[in-house]
């Protein structure tokens, strides 16, 4: 087995000798974790008191929030292609500035188009400073043996939830929101700045040669069947996915669970999470890229199909739960992984931000969808229902994203792949 942070000597096809930085791990983890905890998760949080204590509507702020991610998955795709040329280190440091500059300028918004601008700027540090950058470092500095470093990194910012819900829920207690998010911005700054610039300073190892089997460009992968095809199920997969997330609550108290019991089946939701990223490297060693790709997914929708006919009891609901949470854990490493399966890791940042644009918009745009289908659907199962049609959807067309030979990295699904 390889050791995570140690130099590797020609673990690479045709780069000859490769530095692995031994600090870029233990980094990327205390930054994931700082990132999403701060920037993302905090939000939800404090959204009620910005609301309360400022006038604007729920839907305004949160409008302000879908903002974010969607120039997160926009931004993505130029992010990408700069890792892939440049490596991570002046795009995540600079996202970590900008990160928290945009903080700043939330807490001190005096009306909503500030606000927006804020969130808009936090976009920008969403797509230099969370997984996806950090998967492109780990990736190219990894190889072959990615997959035990991205599931490392996805273990920890697995915990951001766990550290700064109540960390910003504790602060609010005492502070206004405004002051809140001013000392996060604080210790985003203190934390990711620093690790950022210090951390992934090693030399960014060339690119792995183009498979001998392979004439494709990324520009002729991008408009391939199978690009496509992965890109329609990736994107449907992650609009359902993040609709059962954020209207799980809102399901169990209609079927009569307190809000607190429904907000435990969701924590540990996010307990399952991280258990199913501990199962990836067994399944990818034994299963191809597509086959994978085709269950997860569907695994996926049977879940939720599962929350939209299982009323109780409240045990049964919970074991459900975190089985969708053991799904969603997978799903997030066989993002991180699609590229290289299939068209190996030389230009993994430019087509991963390609590949991720879309999931994230959907991302996005599924906390509205879901609330405004829930209505007219006549309930929250009946939408679960809807969202496990889509998952089923989005299985039969990730079986169609499978590169033809000439186009594929050539590369066994062993050693995690």
């Amino acid at each position: 087995m390889t050791d995570l942070g140690t130099r590797t000597d020609g673990a690479t096809t045709g780069t000859g000798v490769r530095s692995r930085p031994r600090a870029a791990l233990p980094a990327l983890c205390a930054t994931q974790i700082t990132s999403w905890g701060i920037v993302y998760y905090a939000f939800p949080v404090l959204n009620p008191q910005i609301t309360a204590g400022t006038g604007w509507s729920t839907a305004a702020t949160t409008a302000a929030f879908s903002l974010a991610l969607i120039v997160s998955g926009l931004a993505g795709i130029r992010v990408g292609r700069i890792i892939d040329h440049r490596g991570p280190r002046t795009v995540m440091t600079a996202g970590s500035a900008v990160g928290s500059l945009s903080l700043v300028i939330v807490a001190l918004a005096p009306n909503l188009p500030v606000f927006f601008a804020g969130w808009a700027l936090a976009g920008l540090a969403m797509a230099t400073t969370f997984y996806q950058p950090a998967f492109a470092a780990l990736t190219r500095w990894w190889a072959p043996d990615h997959v035990r470093a991205l599931t490392v990194v996805t273990l920890a910012g697995g915990l951001a939830s766990t550290v700064f819900a109540p960390l910003t829920a504790a602060l609010a207690d005492h502070l206004s929101w405004r002051a809140t998010y001013a000392v996060l911005a604080a210790i985003l700054a203190a934390v990711t700045i620093p690790a950022h610039a210090l951390a992934l300073k090693a030399p960014w190892p060339a690119a792995p040669d183009a498979p001998a089997d392979t004439a494709e460009t990324p520009r002729t992968v991008v408009r391939s069947r199978p690009f496509l095809l992965l890109g329609a199920a990736l994107t449907l997969s992650s609009f359902a996915m993040y609709a059962v997330v954020v209207t799980l609550v809102p399901l169990l108290v209609e079927r009569g669970y307190t809000t607190a019991q429904a907000a435990w089946a969701l924590g540990l939701g996010g307990a399952g999470q991280t258990l199913g990223r501990t199962l990836y490297a067994p399944l990818a060693r034994r299963t191809g890229p597509t086959v994978r790709t085709t269950v997860l997914i569907a695994l996926g929708g049977l879940t939720t199909a599962a929350l939209a006919v299982t009323p109780g009891p409240y045990g049964l609901v919970i074991a459900v739960s975190i089985a969708a949470g053991m799904v969603r854990g997978n799903l997030t490493l066989l993002q991180a992984t699609a590229v290289t399966d299939r068209w190996g890791a030389r230009h993994y940042g430019r087509l991963s931000g390609i590949l991720g644009a879309p999931a994230m918009t959907a991302s996005a745009l599924a906390p509205f969808a879901a609330a405004l289908l829930a209505v007219p659907l006549g309930g929250y199962p009946a939408l679960f229902g809807v969202l496990a049609g889509l998952g089923a959807l989005a299985a039969l067309v990730a079986a169609g994203g499978t590169p033809t030979a000439k186009g594929r990295a050539g590369r066994r699904p062993s050693r995690g792949r």
